[in-house]
């Protein structure tokens, strides 16, 4: 992004194409690798397409069960059970102790089509939020998106409820934090709570079964963290240091959070 008109210019460009100001390197937390599989993954994307390949893989092993348990349409709809099984957030289950739940069900999708349009929202959306402010500091907010939007859900009602749109939501309200934040940001502030709205006002449509109350929470979540992180120092002080132990602070729950996922799914008799 232009640190001066604040329009969204390639990494590569040196003086921005908008309003014509030389725009130095970035001087923010990121890797500096060689090439990443061969190309595959974008260096641009490329926490946000380590999400995406969890939440792909996810699906893969929920279709496969989902067969095994005689689900003949499991390639584009996971039945309830099988959901439920791989960490699906339900009220009653959460309220036994089963915490772990708020952080799986992010990672669950019940369709193909809940799975790619989801994907194709945080495909673009964590290039962005990633491009602004850094791998650790997206970690952190859609990790906390995520959860806190499914603490939400939990307090309204008590269904399963899964997918990634909390997390998503959770990088919509850091974009809107960015834009109040930053003096020159007003038309990403705009831009960012159309985005918000147009979704939940999607989520009002019946028939859809959209979690409304997953999306406040994760858009609320996601908000706090986003005010509060700002962006990435030139100077890699206290602050960064901060932010990257959060970052994995976050991924050993989400880890730990999985391992007890597999515990109780093995213990529950299901295989």
């Amino acid at each position: 992004m232009c640190p001066h008109c604040r329009a969204f210019i390639k990494s590569s460009d040196r003086v921005c194409p908008y309003c014509e100001t030389a725009v130095g390197p970035r001087a923010i937390d990121r890797r500096q690798p060689g090439e990443i599989l061969g190309g595959l993954i974008p260096h641009a994307r490329f926490t946000t397409t380590l999400i995406l390949l969890l939440n792909f893989g996810l699906y893969a092993a929920t279709v496969l069960q989902s067969m095994r348990a005689g689900n003949a349409d499991a390639l584009f709809n996971i039945d309830g059970r099988t959901l439920f099984d791989f960490g699906a957030k339900y009220r009653p289950a959460v309220q036994l102790g089963q915490w772990w739940r708020l952080i799986t069900a992010g990672f669950l999708h019940g369709g193909l089509l809940h799975l790619l349009m989801n994907s194709w929202v945080l495909f673009d959306l964590g290039a962005q939020v990633e491009e602004m402010y850094g791998p650790s500091r997206l970690i952190a907010i859609y990790f906390l998106g995520t959860v806190g939007g499914f603490f939400a859900s939990t307090w309204w009602f008590a269904g399963l409820s899964i997918g990634a749109s909390a997390g998503v939501f959770g990088l919509i309200g850091a974009m809107i934090a960015l834009g109040l934040r930053h003096p020159l940001g007003a038309g990403i502030r705009a831009l960012y709570i159309r985005w918000a709205i147009y979704g939940l006002l999607l989520g009002l449509l019946p028939g859809l079964r959209i979690d409304n109350a997953a999306h406040l929470g994760g858009l609320a979540a996601g908000f706090a963290c986003g005010y509060v992180a700002g962006l990435p120092e030139a100077v890699r002080g206290w602050k960064e240091r901060f932010w990257r132990a959060a970052a994995g602070v976050c991924v050993f729950l989400t880890a730990l959070a999985f391992f007890n996922m597999y515990l109780w799914f093995a213990g529950s008799g299901t295989s």
